[in-house]
């Protein structure tokens, strides 16, 4: 086992192992755990008592945090000349179609998300192979396939994730940074939280939400105790 660094040991005395924290004295340890010399990603994982082998138990979908994720995030728009003016006054980095396709199949990625309209799709579909390992491919359920581009636009910008469930039951998610308020920490992710209970799929069985863990980039993880977080 790899010998974990200084800050790391000092950092891990300060959370418990046998307690389990509420949201709210997690949101605070999380701050104090941190020490590494940038604004540190917060994330809140969570363990699902779901099978996502099966199509009615695969748990996705988006959630626009109250406070944001602290990150620039880089948006293209992939839309038809008409809905350029739209997306590039609504903030997007960068607007266009055919050369944004062409870019692409050469290799270039550098971008966090993209928005488009229905009617390119079509276009789009040849360059799921390069978008879709990399989480960018549009999508409907997460709203970045849409006619109101401009509001697609603006909502990733202001702090708009998605998330989808990986193979293994696991939900992650960036909720913030470490330089947001303990507050700020908080009401982002029960507004995430609150959007996760609401997808629980029918056919789940049993507990939905069996474990959650909050960290930061370079912290150890803080356990959260299951009534605080379902009762959010």
């Amino acid at each position: 086992m790899a010998q974990r660094g200084k800050k790391y040991q000092e950092a891990a005395k300060l959370i418990d192992p046998e307690l389990e924290y509420t949201l709210e004295e997690a949101c605070d340890l999380v701050k104090k755990v941190s020490s590494a010399n940038f604004d540190e990603t917060i994330d809140l994982d969570l363990r699902l008592g779901v099978d996502p082998r099966h199509a009615d138990q695969m748990v996705r979908g988006s959630v626009s945090l109250p406070h944001g994720t602290g990150k620039e995030v880089r948006v293209l728009a992939l839309v038809s000349e008409a809905k350029q003016e739209e997306a590039e006054e609504a903030g997007a980095d960068h607007v266009g179609l055919d050369e944004y396709i062409e870019k692409i199949e050469e290799g270039w990625t550098d971008i966090d998300v993209i928005v488009a309209t229905p009617d390119v799709m079509g276009k789009i579909g040849k360059l799921g192979r390069i978008l879709g390992p990399r989480g960018l491919m549009p999508n409907p359920k997460s709203g970045t396939v849409t006619n109101d581009v401009a509001d697609a636009v603006k909502e990733v910008k202001a702090g708009k994730i998605d998330f989808r469930v990986d193979e293994y039951g696991i939900l992650h998610a960036s909720i913030g940074k470490v330089s947001f308020d303990a507050s700020e920490i908080r009401e982002n992710a029960i507004r995430f939280l609150q959007t996760v209970m609401r997808l629980r799929p029918a056919s789940a069985k049993g507990l939905y939400i069996r474990s959650a863990y909050m960290s930061s980039s370079m912290s150890p993880s803080i356990p959260l105790s299951r009534s605080s977080v379902i009762s959010v």
